[in-house]
């Protein structure tokens, strides 16, 4: 029996506004503010989570790369709460290191050492680069607040005296555990910057050079040998010849010795497994240091180094004639030598890797150091057994690690002869050379304050004989303790003891980040964590692939291709390029930027407000419905959705898959297909269905609408709470993530795809015939199979057809699989009908 007609109804939409405007995120943001909505409270009650976001260099403005990560990161902190985690997302800048002090050098055409001679003059450098990064860093606060990220904003970034005060602690606990040393060794040195590098610091360019065979001699029987090599200004540092044992030409010159050219000194010929037959002539110059296998042939052999290149870069006087000379103007003036002599056979030009310093790009040297370094050869193993505890996200990348650890051939040199950075908190006593190391508990600056000693504690000598450090820490070594920091470490013990629970092998911790920094940033991480507690850094590791442009190149200022983000957001607003950033690509891909993909977010927020502008039409009811077939087919395939999603956005801590599938659902299913189905249903202006059947297809049209708000919500938070707010009276990141309701588990739920086939074929066969799709079908008739008897009803009312449950007569067409049409010769043909609920929501 049906209802009685709802004509009386107005059905007006309770959303006034007839489409979003990105001018509504401001006032949200602006709200969210007020209602100081993702306060983090390290006493509420539940699972505490500590996304350790990464502290970006403001070395620069972010590019549309580097704010669609941290959108990222935004969406799964949003997710995480939303399944009843207290979450706590820190935001504070990586205020430390190279890339700000050579920004300064650059700006104002200054150099750094010279600069620093004077405490003064340091003092005055380091202001210029604290108000650099002031700047800096405000442009990127003032992005990732556009953008609606949930951070809570920590000033006290990694130059703050409570950050500093921290990585001291860490350094003097390590000292006093002996895991910490000092000692002149050859190490990675960047000459422009004149400081020691990590091999995690080391970046590789492809150059083409030359290869020269240069003529030696052997003493003891004056024949010539040739040596190829592609640094002949490093002839004048060379300490023996070897050749691999298993190179039947040269067992001959064992025990023999050969003339060094121009430099006339001689060095034995030894056997060494690292020389390479099949490279030049097979025999190799072992030089100090060419690169690090001159290093391990020189250790290994027992040979005594001569370094003959200074810190700056330039010649020494060990080095003869090209004292003096900068590197690359040493190599040309030595061919030139060699040249003249008659000593080099042949040249031949190949492409070979040159290291190069990370951050100015300048050929990296080896020399003579004396630095502090932090063991880690010794915790090889130990560390592969840890990475292989925590959770990668994508798996693929544990590899790259464990890779990394792999190939560390030395310890860590963790001091820089530089400035803007943590320094290192020790004093030296001038009379007896103790090393002595305060207590921690302060930040100490030893080159510009007096020691916390009256006398030296090992010889009694006065303080004026303690002189103060005046290096710093490598940058990584502060920002390798980010995680500990983010946890309460030294600072909260109880939100600290909570994250890095005993009772837990893995903490309480996400680490987000990019696949560029796996062998620095996340593996300093693990190794310092470990060394401080022995236990793993993370639970979960999530990396991603690198921003690129839209012809997927790598974005650089030499090649002008840098894209910044705010021109779009401005243009788009915040929601869109939240929308290309979870759409760009799977997680731990590499995305190009599309404005493509903007457009069509936009399109879906438009989409969107109009579907929960219909539903808004109608109340929400919470009893006296009773649910029809088809409402049961889509409730079902919303469990089927929530499932999907709630895996990749929790097990995967995936972006990607989730925005696509909700697209698809909310645009090609419910709103394509569901809305057109019930909208007769929800308006029952005939009285067609009963009341608790119209009342069916309201609470449906909610049920659906809700957890699709709430489940966007992570991706898009500024319109699923501006909706939610409208629909339902709260913000919509209060909400709990929906469950799957299993009364919906039905056999209906297996429908979906005939139903969605079915209507697909009939709005398709409406078209071919010359019918609106609202158009009434005259003459004609839909037969159906007894399985889809149950839909029977509401496709004849949605297509305005007449629809039969039994066997089709032979001259029926076939629409799909248990449907099919039939009509009589002469059937009236379309007629002008009104507009369907799509066609209004794609108007």
């Amino acid at each position: 029996m049906g209802a009685k007609p709802s004509s009386g109804q107005s059905f007006l939409p309770r959303i006034k506004e007839k489409r979003w405007s990105k001018e509504l995120e401001k006032e949200l943001l602006e709200k969210w503010s007020e209602e100081r909505l993702y306060e983090f409270d390290p006493d509420r009650e539940g699972p505490v989570l500590v996304i350790d976001t990464p502290p970006p260099y403001p070395s620069g403005k972010w590019h549309v790369g580097g704010a669609a990560h941290y959108a990222q990161i935004d969406m799964i902190a949003r997710y995480f709460r939303m399944k009843g985690w207290n979450v706590f997302v820190p935001w504070y800048a990586d205020r430390n290191g190279l890339p700000v002090e050579v920004t300064i050098e650059k700006k104002y055409n200054i150099l750094a050492h010279e600069m620093a001679k004077t405490k003064e003059g340091r003092k005055k450098f380091l202001e210029l680069c604290s108000q650099e990064l002031d700047r800096v860093e405000e442009e990127l606060v003032r992005i990732w607040r556009g953008l609606g990220c949930s951070f809570t904003y920590i000033r006290n970034g990694t130059d703050s005296p409570e950050y500093r005060r921290i990585t001291q602690a860490t350094f003097i606990e390590l000292w006093r555990r002996g895991l910490i040393y000092e000692d002149e060794r050859p190490v990675n040195w960047c000459p422009r910057c004149r400081t020691s590098l990590s091999e995690a610091e080391i970046e590789h360019r492809e150059e083409d050079s030359y290869l020269y065979y240069v003529k030696w001699r052997v003493k003891e029987t004056g024949e010539e040998i040739l040596i190829a090599t592609t640094r002949p200004e490093l002839i004048g540092a060379a300490r023996a010849v070897v050749y691999n044992p298993e190179d039947e030409r040269y067992k001959r010159l064992k025990g023999l010795h050969a003339i060094v050219p121009i430099y006339e000194y001689e060095v034995p010929i030894l056997e060494h497994p690292a020389a390479k037959p099949d490279f030049g002539t097979g025999l190799v110059m072992v030089s100090s240091y060419g690169d690090w296998t001159d290093v391990q042939m020189i250790k290994d052999l027992g040979l005594e180094p001569k370094v003959i290149i200074n810190q700056d870069g330039t010649m020494n006087e060990k080095a003869g004639f090209l004292k003096g000379l900068p590197v690359r103007e040493a190599r040309r003036r030595m061919v030139e030598e060699l040249e003249k002599r008659g000593l080099i056979a042949k040249k031949e030009l190949i492409r070979h890797s040159v290291p190069v310093c990370w951050r100015c790009k300048t050929p990296v040297e080896i020399v003579h150091v004396r630095e502090y370094f932090l063991k880690q050869l010794e915790f090889q193993d130990k560390l592969r057994e840890i990475v292989k505890k925590m959770h990668f996200k994508p798996e693929k990348h544990r590899q790259k690690l464990l890779d990394w650890i792999d190939s560390l051939k030395m310890d860590w040199p963790i001091s820089r002869t530089r400035y803007y950075g943590t320094e290192i908190p020790i004093w030296t006593c001038r009379r007896c050379g103790a090393k002595l190391v305060p207590e921690p508990g302060r930040y100490y600056r030893p080159w510009l304050e007096e020691p916390p000693w009256e006398r030296c504690p090992r010889c009694g000598a006065p303080r004026s004989e303690l002189e103060g450090e005046t290096r710093v820490f490598d940058t990584w070594f502060d920002s390798s303790i980010s995680v500990l920091y983010a946890s309460g470490y030294m600072r909260n013990l109880k939100l600290f003891e909570r994250v890095f629970s005993r009772d837990e092998e893995l903490p309480y911790t996400l680490r987000p980040q990019g696949v560029d920094i796996i062998r620095t940033w996340l593996y300093f991480s693990v190794l310092r964590v470990y060394q401080l507690l022995g236990k793993p850094a993370f639970r979960w590791v999530r990396v991603t692939g690198m921003g690129l442009d839209p012809k997927g190149r790598a974005m650089h200022k030499s090649l002008g291709n840098v894209i910044d983000p705010e021109p779009y957001i401005e243009a788009y607003g915040a929601e869109p390029f939240r929308f290309w950033a979870a759409a760009a690509a799977r997680l731990g891909d590499d995305y190009r930027f599309s404005e493509q993909t903007l457009k069509t977010g936009k399109l879906f927020l438009t989409k969107l407000w109009n579907i929960a502008r219909f539903v808004s039409s109608f109340p929400r009811p919470t009893d006296g419905y009773r649910l029809r077939p088809i409402d049961l087919v889509f409730l079902g395939a919303l469990n089927n959705l929530i499932r999907r999603v709630d895996h990749y956005y929790g097990e995967e801590l995936d972006v990607h898959q989730p925005v696509n599938e909700l697209y698809n659902f909310t645009w090609n299913i419910f709103a394509a297909h569901y809305l057109e189905l019930v909208k007769t249903r929800a308006y029952n202006r005939e009285g067609e269905f009963s009341e608790e059947e119209q009342r069916g297809a309201w609470f449906t049209l909610h049920t659906i609408l809700d957890a699709l708000l709430r489940m966007l919500a992570p991706i898009l938070p500024f319109i699923t709470d501006a909706l939610y707010r409208r629909l339902y009276g709260d913000s919509v990141h209060r909400q709990k993530f929906p469950e799957p309701n299993p009364e919906w588990d039905t056999a209906y739920a297996k429908m979906l795809d005939k139903v969605l086939q079915l209507n697909s074929a009939l709005w398709t066969w409406k078209r071919s015939h010359g019918y609106k799709l609202s158009q009434k079908v005259e003459g004609y008739k839909l037969y159906l199979s007894k399985e889809m008897e149950p839909f029977a009803k509401d496709l004849e009312y949605m297509h305005r057809i007449e629809t039969v449950v039994g066997e089709p007569p032979e001259t029926a067409e076939k629409l799909t699989e248990g449907a099919y049409i039939a009509g009589l010769r002469g059937g009236t043909g379309a007629q002008r009908g009104g507009m369907t609920g799509a066609e209004q929501l794609n108007r």
